[in-house]
């Protein structure tokens, strides 16, 4: 048997691989995050599946769910959101099947990150505007921040910063991102990207926080900071340019 990884992609059912799909068709067993995988998803299951809310276990009870499937030689797909390489919480699961000889893989899935941008209809990586591109969070509940890796250490270098996890503390994202990029800076809020109550905000790091907090947004929501988002005055990409050697 084969645990399945798989990207269930932003929120939107469409929004899942081919072979994403026809995994969680062809698996018996099938774990998914249900405060945030889409449960269209699970129509896609063979019939009699075993389908486990994994929400409110802890990281043992999933543990022994896949430990069973693979006593009983059950493959599984365990879906996870976005896309699995990004703030899934799989890199743990994996370190406890490698030390119980349990075979898994992962097919990769379409990230908020991404869904975000094309709801704003922005290329992240303008020429000469901004080439980098940050995918971070802020310390919190969660994990401490590794050092080095704080908002203000990260800020200085005015990349295209993507930040998950951190609506909720909006005021201390623009206060550290201030110094760096300027209270005029362009800064995009997407809530619930890519479903049908998405939530699009744009504005600036000088009124972000008040426009958060107007339209109630506490979780689920990518934070877009920097020039990119407003760019207009850049050169064409050098992939199309006539002058370019064949």
């Amino acid at each position: 048997m084969t645990v399945h990884f798989i990207g269930a992609g932003p929120g939107a059912a469409d929004l899942i691989t081919v072979r994403g799909r026809d995994l969680i068709a062809s698996s018996p067993v099938c774990l998914y995050a249900g405060a945030l995988v889409p449960v269209e998803l699970l129509v896609h299951c063979p019939p009699g599946a075993r389908k486990v809310d994994t929400a409110a276990l802890n990281l043992d009870e999933i543990i022994a769910e896949l430990n069973a499937a693979h006593a009983a030689g059950l493959d599984v797909a365990r879906l996870h959101s976005g896309d699995p390489s990004v703030f899934s919480a799989m890199a743990e699961q994996m370190r406890r099947l490698d030390a119980l000889d349990i075979p898994y893989d992962v097919i990769p899935g379409v990230p908020a990150y991404a869904a975000a941008a094309a709801t704003l209809a922005r290329e992240l990586t303008v020429p000469e505007v901004g080439q980098t591109v940050i995918l971070t969070r802020i310390a919190g509940r969660a994990s401490a921040m590794p050092s080095g890796e704080d908002l203000a250490t990260l800020g200085t270098s005015r990349s295209t910063l993507v930040l998950h996890l951190a609506v909720q503390q909006i005021d201390r994202v623009v206060d550290e991102l201030e110094p760096s990029y300027g209270a005029d800076c362009p800064v995009a809020v997407v809530a619930r990207a890519s479903r049908d109550d998405e939530v699009v905000l744009r504005g600036t790091l000088a009124d972000i926080a008040d426009q958060v907090r107007a339209a109630d947004i506490r979780r689920t929501a990518v934070i877009i900071v920097g020039k990119v988002l407003a760019a207009t005055a850049f050169r064409d990409s050098h992939l199309y340019s006539a002058t370019r050697a064949r």
